[in-house]
């Protein structure tokens, strides 16, 4: 094997990538990535000790460690060069970080070889990664545990980072972060403690989803119902993608007189639905569908396309927006044109070689025309609370279906657009995350005038599902969640998707279905555990699992 990754649901065979990722990643960036993920597990394991000794540890460090996490996330980032100088920070960060802890009385004993390994030159780095990736765990149970462990981190790394780029941070997130981490490279723990700190790990997401969503309504006010255009106008555009919200607020105030409109893209169409930025009239509408289908979305966009964070699928040599593509943040991909991070927390990126690149290309491409309309956040649901809850009372809503998450590239996919439109007229669709695309165009209709399709927005809104069904839980005088008629039949594919299920099991959410297929990364007794313990499940035939949702 030339690389070996089963962090997403794309592993090769439903085992691992062995040659190149499914993903389109390569050995070598995939070698890069896991020898920086080894890299900020000995700073997060050198932070705890400078912590321990007394030392105070900056919140750069933190921030880093989120930072180089998120890049590692599956379609984030395609660049060498990028996790070379990240390792090479990462390790600067960790010796200074002993150096003081030293300076404090630690006696240097009981390092890990992840602290005490010093390379003589970033030549030596590769042939370090080729012996720290996944497999360096020989143990397929403790392995699966920390791998878990490790892809709810870069979920809740994900999130925290985006709060982190509105001015909201969490000390307790860093350390958490940095202790789970470090755990990782704990040979004394046993299964049954990091089966706890799994747990522990979705706890710890729920405080960063919450964390985002404060971040996300305090800059942009609380998501409304909004009917999204999803056709064309006839000036130029930039369409964005991604996830970060903040990006694509810089960039509508520098372009607001610039002649040109702006198009959300995949994971950027809840963008439609905060009062700040729907408010800006060239915020034209939503282009395209999930993110596996961009290269020909792209193609047809005609103007220049930036990547805020994933999900990239990677440009070929024919494709033909290579010379228009642009990334920032935790995103990259070699021969893009980049946008510089931030020269200080508080000030704007600088989006004005995109706009200008924008005034001289052609008009989008129409792909199609109409409207799709969301908005359906936790504060818009609970205003609606006394109609959602009459609905239920008198036997016109029989059950809610949570199917929010990830799409992806697989015809087994299809299952998800089979199984809403299987579902009977009395039940309501909950959906945060581009797996809505799956479903969210298709004339479903409404019950009393509550739309079938409630869509909460991005994948880190599944905290509003959660916020729904605590709601309702109250609202019912219900002393356990699970009584609620809610049903979960979530799609996955990346590390994001991971956190929101550990939240989900911390809330305590049972009977979770997850598909199109199972992690590979859980080993059969890791997997034992949670159908045991939490009743997760895969799925079966669309005919089958409604039947079965329906009589639970």
């Amino acid at each position: 094997m030339s690389m070996f990754c089963f962090q997403c649901q794309e592993a090769a065979g439903g085992k691992g990538c062995t040659v190149k990722g499914v993903c389109g990643k390569t050995d070598v960036v995939a070698r890069d990535q896991d020898l920086l993920i080894y890299a900020l597990k000995a700073l997060a394991w050198a932070a705890g000790k400078a912590a321990d000794s007394g030392v105070q540890v900056s919140r750069e460090v933190g921030r880093f460690v989120h930072y180089g996490l998120f890049t590692t996330i599956t379609n984030a980032n395609f660049d060498s060069a990028i996790f070379e100088n990240a390792v090479t920070k990462a390790l600067e960060l960790r010796d200074g970080l002993l150096d003081e802890a030293r300076s404090a009385g630690w006696d240097g004993n009981g390092a890990p070889v992840a602290v005490t390994w010093k390379p003589a030159s970033t030549a030596e780095y590769s042939v370090k990664a080729a012996s720290v990736g996944v497999l360096a765990t020989e143990n397929e149970d403790v392995r699966s545990l920390r791998e878990l462990i490790t892809y709810g981190l870069k979920g809740l790394a994900a999130y925290a980072e985006h709060a982190e780029k509105l001015g909201q941070e969490d000390d307790a997130l860093y350390a958490f972060t940095m202790k789970a981490l470090a755990a990782t490279l704990d040979d004394s723990l046993s299964a049954d403690d990091l089966v706890a700190l799994t747990l522990e790990t979705g706890e710890k997401g729920v405080t960063a989803m919450a964390l985002l969503d404060g971040a996300n309504t305090s800059a942009y006010g609380n998501p409304e119902i909004t009917e999204v255009n999803i056709g064309v106008g006839t000036r130029p555009g930039i369409l964005v993608s991604g996830h970060d919200l903040r990006d694509l607020k810089e960039l509508l105030e520098q372009s607001k007189d610039a002649g040109i409109d702006i198009y959300t893209h995949s994971e950027m169409l809840p963008a439609h639905y905060y009062p700040e930025l729907k408010a800006y009239p060239h915020l034209k509408g939503n282009y395209g569908s999930s993110w596996w289908h961009q290269r020909e979305e792209f193609a047809a966009f005609n103007g220049p396309i930036l990547l805020t964070t994933n999900c990239i699928v990677p440009p070929r040599e024919k494709d033909n927006y290579l010379d228009r593509f642009f990334t920032t943040g935790a995103a990259g991909f070699p021969g893009a044109k980049v946008i510089a991070n931030r020269s200080t927390p508080e000030a704007p990126k600088d989006f004005s070689a995109i706009i200008e690149m924008a005034k001289s290309c052609p008009a989008p491409t129409e792909l199609e025309t109409g409207s799709i309309v969301g908005g359906f956040a936790h504060a818009q649901v609970i205003g609606l609370a006394d109609k959602v809850v009459d609905a239920v009372k008198s036997g016109a809503i029989k059950r809610f279906f949570v199917m929010a998450g990830c799409d992806g590239r697989q015809k087994d996919r299809n299952y998800y657009t089979d199984f809403a439109k299987a579902l009977p007229q009395d039940t309501v669709i909950l959906t945060a995350g581009c797996a809505k695309y799956r479903y969210n165009k298709l004339p479903l209709g409404d019950i009393g005038g509550i739309p079938r399709v409630l869509d909460a927005g991005q994948c880190n809104d599944s905290y509003s599902l959660a916020v729904i069904a605590l709601k309702l839980k109250e609202v019912f005088a219900l002393e356990d969640i699970n009584e609620l008629p809610i049903s979960y039949n979530i799609a996955w594919y990346e590390q994001k998707a991971v956190i929101v299920l550990l939240a989900l099991l911390f809330l305590g959410v049972k009977d979770i279905h997850l598909g199109p297929t199972l992690p590979a990364f859980l080993s059969p007794n890791v997997a034992k555990v949670l159908v045991e313990t939490f009743g997760i499940a895969g799925i079966g035939s669309v005919e089958d699992d409604v039947k079965a949702f329906m009589s639970a």
